[in-house]
């Protein structure tokens, strides 16, 4: 049986936090920018860290597994 939860965790975490897609943190005139499909290099660095936080907290505090195949 494989656990297949850091892979999907990490994969839906990568796309939600893609900057520009759903939003941008910071962006260049507001704190916040919501679908504007730009970027900055300010911007990737607060989404790398970001994501790296969401993706340790899954992962590693609480834990999530998700089991595929069989046994």
């Amino acid at each position: 049986m494989q656990d297949w939860g850091p892979v999907f965790i990490s994969f839906v975490l990568f796309i939600l936090l893609s900057p520009g897609l759903l939003f941008q943190m910071p962006a260049k005139s507001r704190l916040i920018a919501f679908g504007n499909f730009q970027t900055s290099a300010v911007s990737i660095l607060v989404h790398t860290i970001l994501f790296f936080a969401l993706d340790a907290i899954f992962l590693v505090a609480i834990g999530v597994q998700i089991q595929l195949g069989s046994d």
